[in-house]
């Protein structure tokens, strides 16, 4: 079967990292959201600046064309997709689309972050994140996925909660 799987949680859960490994062990193509925003975007996280939806439509309507391409294929695209409109939006684009939440304790994720080199997005949006996390509702297809232990352990369960 060819999964359309977006990795989704705030930063610093381990959607790159995860994200990139299911899609390895999938043997379909990897992106990653970041790679998505254009570079106002950036330089306003960048500046300690939560987006707006505003800043947020281009780079999902970039995703939405990414996931657009891969029909019939597959994919895994990492992406926070922390409201519930912005996730309708992406399944507007494959209303197969499944989603995997990486969700954890906020202190493991704020040590994560604060762990992590080299990234524009500063610790101190992870608060503006988690407030605005819309958790999975009953009828969107997905599954919260733990992120305690290594990557591998989060990855191997990340693949076991896809739909056969």
């Amino acid at each position: 079967m060819s999964h359309m799987v977006v990795v989704m949680g705030v930063s610093g859960s381990g959607k790159s990292t995860v994200g990139g490994l299911l899609a390895e062990r999938l043997g379909v193509p990897y992106a990653e959201a970041d790679d998505f925003h254009p570079p106002a975007n950036i330089a306003k996280m960048s500046a300690g600046q939560p987006l707006d939806d505003a800043d947020r439509e281009p780079w999902l309507d970039a995703i939405a064309a990414w996931i657009e391409e891969r029909a019939g294929q597959g994919g895994v695209v990492s992406c926070s997709a922390l409201r519930r409109r912005y996730r309708d939006r992406l399944r507007d684009a494959a209303p197969d689309l499944f989603f995997l939440h990486l969700d954890g304790p906020p202190e493991l994720i704020a040590s994560r972050l604060a762990a992590r080199m080299e990234h524009f997005m500063p610790a101190g949006l992870l608060r503006s994140q988690l407030d605005a996390l819309e958790p999975l509702e009953p009828d969107e297809a997905g599954a919260v996925i733990p992120i305690e232990g290594g990557p591998a352990q989060i990855t191997d369960r990340a693949f076991a909660a896809l739909p056969d």
